[in-house]
């Protein structure tokens, strides 16, 4: 990619000389400072405004730091002296300049990396608001909106283009390294990524910062570019249009952020031409202020109609370094198995409502590793509320959670996984922007695992659940029983005491269900994990399971082995809606004499 960002730049500045120069000068810097917005916008998915702000601290400090101490006397004669005449080299600069972003991404992504979504996006147009007021406060730091003049024009084509493409490299390595992929887990799936061990604020901060020390740089350039400017100059309007280069090239990819740069300049570029007016045959139209925006504006309308991951959508140009997991060799390697343990996954007296309603009332059981246990209900019995409390995704109004005498229920999210509890969902949660292999390697990642260890253990969970073949496909793209089985594969990766399974065979076919429960027998014993399986399909958990937990309305109905609670008159009235009672040959009939244990196995 990098190399062609400088077969454009060296064609257009040949072909049109000085003025090719120049455009080609202000493409670059522009590549600069949209992939700034890039490594934060397209890996979190929170679209940001405030990253000028950044480009503006960028460009006065290193102005402070190069000006001519002559000029500088005379344009800022009550600057500071530990700030005045300096006159540094301006690469010299730009590591100051480099610190000053980062020290500033610090400080504002504390509030906004807990933040996501439209509440961070607003919280990034309120960063760059008091910036630019702060900056246009303090004149004797910046002349206030009055020009700031002396700065060197030390961006040529050549220095332009030399820090395009290390910002092309370094977008590039940070999306295909580990925290790049974690961060990118977050943008698709916010509540699957903590499950599997990811702290998304931490993502999000990572991310802002390296961004924010980006812009800054970006920044620098911009303004010895120009050689004088204005708070304006890094205002709303510039921030607009590298959101608008962003959204039509496509915020996910390096390639698409490079792509919108070069396709808006040359929109504004062409409408530029005919801002003052032009002739269509006999007809004159006259003078339109702002045709260039209103072009640009029109464009990032229709490609978000048209496209809305934008013109190259996930395409990057080529493979990153560390973009492709090998795919395996169709053999299943030995299996990991979970720390040999006593301990429990205990569930002792919880109760969790909500608005009044309670979901799970005063419920204990035991998960133990090396056996599978069931848990079962009618629609609204609260199962899946329980496993949310179970992986601290609700709190509990009381009762406790605990693996032995260790509590679970104190931890937030993404501290489950490492304690040892991983799950999957009743409505499927993938990473649909990642390959498939991705989405498991980043659970493998959350959990302490190297890159290359990831791959292996993406490998080999890929192999187990039979889709080592689908390494690379975009997850989006499985089959609905396919996903299914990714997101098991997934939820392994974490290497777990004890997998939670939330309905996994839901809306599979008589085939998958069986190929399913035969991948999963076999888990307890040669994993040595304790396994929960949640599902309305009796027959499926009735195969599989050493006891079987039963609840109605949040409360527990019996906790047996499948036999006994098949034979359970509560457990059957909850399912039938019909009373059981004995028979004088000692069987157990409904009140309309069909034979309840027959009707509850089928």
């Amino acid at each position: 990619m990098a190399v062609a960002v400088c077969v454009l730049t060296a064609a257009v500045s040949l072909a049109f000389g000085l003025s090719g120069q120049r455009l080609m000068t202000l493409f670059c810097v522009n590549v600069c400072a949209v992939l700034a917005f890039q490594v934060f916008s397209g890996n979190t998915g929170v679209v940001s405004f405030g990253h000028t702000a950044f480009m503006g601290v960028g460009a006065y400090v290193s102005a402070w730091l190069t000006m001519p101490a002559a000029i500088q006397r005379t344009a800022l004669p009550n600057l500071p002296s530990w700030l005045a005449g300096h006159e540094l080299p301006f690469l010299l600069a730009i590591l100051a300049v480099l610190a000053a972003g980062l020290l500033l991404g610090m400080l504002s992504g504390m509030p906004i990396a807990r933040l996501g979504g439209a509440s961070a996006s607003i919280a990034t147009l309120g960063f760059l608001i008091i910036v630019y007021s702060i900056l246009a406060a303090s004149r004797d730091f910046t002349r206030g909106n009055q020009t700031f003049y002396g700065v060197p024009r030390v961006t040529d084509v050549v220095m332009a283009l030399s820090f395009a493409c290390l910002f092309v490299i370094v977008a590039r390595l940070f999306k295909d390294s580990s925290l790049g992929l974690m961060t990118r887990a977050t943008r698709d799936n916010e509540t699957a990524a903590v499950s599997v061990g990811v702290n998304p604020r931490r993502m999000r901060y990572a991310a802002w910062v390296l961004s924010g020390g980006m812009a800054a740089v970006a920044g620098a350039l911009y303004g010895h570019m120009l050689g004088a400017f204005t708070p304006k100059d890094f205002y709303f309007h510039l921030a607009f249009t590298y959101v608008a280069m962003l959204i039509v090239g496509g915020m996910n990819t390096v390639t698409g952020a490079v792509a919108g740069v070069g396709l808006v300049m040359f929109i504004q570029e062409l409408l530029r031409n005919f801002e003052r007016g032009f002739d269509i045959g006999p007809l004159h139209v006259p003078e339109i202020f702002g045709l260039p925006i209103v072009g640009v504006s029109l464009a990032m309308l229709f490609v978000l109609w048209w496209r809305p991951a934008g013109l190259m959508g996930r395409n990057e140009f080529a493979h990153g370094l560390f973009g492709r997991f090998d795919s395996g060799n169709g053999t299943v390697a030995s299996p990991r198995r979970a720390a040999a343990s006593s301990d429990a996954l205990r569930v002792d007296r919880a109760v969790k409502s909500f608005a009044g309603l309670t979901a799970v009332d005063d419920v204990s059981f035991d998960v133990e590793q090396g056996k599978v246990t069931g848990l079962i209900g009618p629609n609204g019995a609260g199962k899946s509320t329980l496993v949310n409390a179970m992986t601290c995704l609700y709190p509990l109004n009381s009762g406790r959670i605990a693996i032995g005498e260790t509590r679970i229920d104190a931890l937030a999210p993404h501290q489950v996984a490492g304690a040892g509890i991983s799950r999957t969902f009743q409505n499927i949660r993938l990473f649909s922007g990642l390959t498939v292999a991705e989405n498991v390697a980043v659970a493998a990642l959350a959990n302490g695992s190297g890159l290359a260890e990831a791959k292996t253990i993406a490998r080999e969970e890929l192999d187990f659940v039979g889709l080592g073949d689908a390494a690379e496909q975009p997850a989006d793209g499985l089959a609905y029983g396919a996903r299914r089985r990714l997101e098991i594969a997934r939820a392994l990766a974490t290497r777990p005491r004890y997998l939670l399974l939330d309905e996994p065979a839901a809306g599979m076919n008589p085939e998958e269900t069986a190929d399913l429960a035969g991948r999963l027998k076999g888990l307890p014993e040669t994993r040595g994990l304790g396994l929960m399986l949640i599902d309305h399909d009796l027959k499926f958990i009735m195969s599989l399971c050493d006891r079987v937990v039963v609840l109605n309305r949040g409360r527990l109905l019996a906790n047996d082995r499948p036999d006994a609670v098949q034979r359970d008159p509560s457990v059957i009235e909850a399912y039938t809606g019909t009373r059981a009672s004995r028979a004088p040959d000692g069987t157990r009939t409904e009140e309309n004499g069909n034979t309840t244990t027959e009707e509850l196995s089928r």
